[in-house]
């Protein structure tokens, strides 16, 4: 293979790369899609509806939410998105990299790049970021659990909750299995086998793609709810949220409803029924809580007056302390054609992560399986570096603009090189020789992939000399971007707002880490715990 071809390879894997990590922007797809007669369009529903419970956002952290809730309220979900059921052309593996490419007004990825110049997607689909990602399951630490106050029997059984019906074992590819080996050949030890749980060393953790290649979403645990007292509204694009005693001197402001538009433009709303205790709860996303928020008032009053907005609580810390995992590949072109694969495997090091992906690229952009590569991602765990998200318009349905501020933290970027030593370690090992090209030095490869331009960063001669350069010229990202409406600073413990009644956040905005390797395990946790909680009265069950 020439040098132009192996470039050319090079830019078509990290081209993939990126699309296939990133997390919330996607057609979602069930093998057998579940008759859910709740499930309606929202040009269907009346012009007033009235409800216990008025969930914004029927993505990871909202469906097992609304499921739950629904055992015992009346529970309306607003989903700006479309059904992930229904289309075949999304029900595989290797057709990712073309899904994540359909890109329209109403398309389920939502495409938007920061202001740091990192191209970045969005959902805008039922089961939210669980349909598009890589399917790897795998638990917050119990560490981590324990940071976000969360009760640990009742953090375990809504995991066992979510897994009974959408994890699986991975069947892991001759790739995979040489990378495990290189992790451990590298020093990423110990090898803690097949686990859900989050430990140091090398692992196999779960999928949510089951044996026959098709994609389990957090849509399915709907599965769950309550037909009788459930209604689920697709393409309903919230518009703001209704306060009462927005100028009370003595009482804080009530949220009591919820404007949103259907397709065809037409103006609902849905309001909490009278004498109910029950509320509204955004779970719209790491941007869209905060966006949502601020239409709607509450936010840093400067910026909400500068668009003509009635400020109903000065919040400056919403939009605040955004941040996104950082991440870098490394890309080597191999001899032989390797098998599709997704993340199967992951290396947790002090610091930052490790995953592998292989094959679907070839498949699925060249259509070649004599142009075959792997590709090793590593991502910081925990960014110091934060950024906010500030309102481009008053368009619910546009993206708001985001700064993450990448490295701007100087041990971010000594974690990252850190990181890449041992990615080039691990694809140096003899695990993976005979997945790569006998001539080519990992220097070569790292060369190779800092030829490409996969972002809209300035460019420096030195990234492919210096690895400080090479993170922050490369950086890319998975989709774990998080922040915006923080524990403790926007929502207190129970992830009510802080100084508004019935309104609460529960979604990755909430969180000051993306924990675990991969968020989506514990979103749809925190969906299924704090429907439990709420159902109880905020008080945990006892058994």
């Amino acid at each position: 293979m020439d040098l132009e071809s192996q470039r050319m390879l090079i830019s078509v894997v990290a081209a993939a790369i990126i699309i296939f990590f990133f997390r919330f922007n996607c057609f979602c797809y069930a093998q057998n899609s579940p008759a859910f007669d709740f499930v309606k369009h929202a040009a269907d529903a009346p012009r007033v509806s009235y409800h216990d419970y008025i969930i914004v956002g029927g993505g990871t952290a909202g469906c097992p939410l609304a499921a739950t809730l629904s055992e015992r309220f009346d529970v309306l979900v607003l989903e700006r998105g479309g059904s992930p059921y229904g289309n075949p052309n999304v029900s595989n593996l290797a057709s990712l990299v073309e899904n994540l490419a359909y890109l329209t007004p109403t398309s389920p990825a939502q495409r938007f790049v920061s202001e740091d110049g990192v191209i970045n997607r969005r959902a805008r689909c039922l089961g939210g970021g669980t349909c598009i990602n890589g399917g790897f399951y795998s638990r917050a630490s119990r560490r981590e659990v324990m940071d976000m106050r969360l009760n640990p029997k009742l953090a375990d059984q809504s995991f066992q909750w979510v897994e009974r019906e959408l994890v699986f074992w991975p069947q892991l590819t001759e790739w995979t299995s040489a990378f495990r080996a290189g992790l451990l050949e590298a020093g990423v030890t110990p090898d803690n086998g097949f686990t859900y749980e989050h430990l140091d060393g090398a692992k196999v953790g779960g999928t949510t793609f089951d044996p026959t290649g098709h994609r389990h979403t957090a849509a399915d645990l709907l599965k769950y709810a309550d037909p009788a007292r459930i209604t689920v509204l697709l393409r309903a694009t919230a518009q703001r949220i209704l306060f009462r005693n927005v100028t009370g001197q003595h009482k804080n402001p009530q949220a009591y409803g919820v404007v949103y538009k259907d397709e065809a433009g037409n103006i609902h709303k849905a309001r909490l029924k009278d004498f109910s205790a029950g509320e509204i709860i955004l779970s719209a996303g790491a941007l869209g809580s905060p966006q949502l928020l601020m239409l709607s008032g509450v936010g840093p009053e400067d910026h909400l007056k500068s668009f003509g907005i009635e400020v109903v609580l000065d919040q400056p810390m919403v939009g605040h302390g955004i941040a996104d995992n950082p991440s870098n590949i490394l890309a080597a072109p191999s001899p032989e054609p390797l098998t599709i694969s997704s993340a199967q495997v992951v290396g947790i090091q002090p610091g930052y992560y490790m995953e592998s992906l292989t094959g679907f690229l070839v498949a699925a952009l060249l259509g070649d399986s004599s142009f075959q590569g792997g590709v090793v991602a590593e991502k910081l765990a925990k960014p110091l570096s934060r950024g906010y998200l500030r309102l481009k318009n008053l368009d619910a349905e546009d993206n708001p603009s985001v700064t993450y501020n990448y490295f701007t933290e100087p041990e971010d970027l000594r974690t990252c090189v850190e990181g890449l030593q041992t990615v080039m370690r691990v694809i140096d090992t003899q695990a993976l020789s005979e997945f790569r090209y006998p001539n080519q030095t990992v220097e070569y490869l790292l060369a190779l992939t800092a030829s490409l331009v996969v972002n809209n960063r300035a460019r420096s001669a030195q990234d492919a000399t210096s690895l400080e350069q090479y993170c922050k010229d490369l950086v890319l990202t998975l989709s774990h971007f998080h922040g915006g409406c923080e524990v403790g600073k926007v929502v207190d413990h129970e992830y009510r707002v802080i100084g508004v009644g019935g309104l609460r956040v529960i979604d990755g905005s909430t969180f000051s880490f993306s924990p675990g390797t991969n968020p989506q395990a514990t979103l749809m946790m925190l969906g299924r715990y704090m429907g439990v909680l709420i159902g109880n009265g905020g008080v945990e069950p006892s058994d």
